[in-house]
């Protein structure tokens, strides 16, 4: 199996930054994207950032010039630089990874970290 261990939110106020942090590991043969989204309380979960293998990039239009996403494929391991941090960005935070495994077959399945609150207030 694959264990993602999420790091790094907390409170912070408007303006501040954080940077979270995921790291997959297990049975894995190689890592094909990572990425991370958001839940809000009473809000769908929406794409805040996804990073490929070979490390081409995709922002929300929320997240664009504010976060920056990155990974060290060495560590299996995928951050967020969070910046000018603003209350609407309040909410839960998840990784989300897209596996390839190999058990005599390859198979693709996609794994959630636990989640990781992120509040941003005065």
């Amino acid at each position: 199996q694959v264990q993602l261990v999420e790091s790094g939110g907390g409170l912070v106020q408007p303006g501040g930054s954080l940077r979270l942090s995921c790291a997959a590991s297990g049975s894995i043969f190689s890592i094909n994207y990572m990425g991370w989204y958001r839940q809000a309380p009473g809000k769908q979960r929406e794409l805040v950032a996804a990073i490929t293998s070979g490390g081409s990039t995709n922002y929300a239009d929320s997240a664009k010039g504010r976060f920056t996403i990155s990974r060290d494929n060495a560590k299996n391991t995928v951050y967020l630089q969070m910046n000018s941090l603003k209350p609407e960005d309040t909410a839960v935070y998840y990784c989300n990874v897209g596996v390839r495994r190999y058990t005599g077959t390859y198979y693709d399945t996609a794994y959630w970290g636990q989640g990781t609150q992120v509040t941003v207030s005065s």
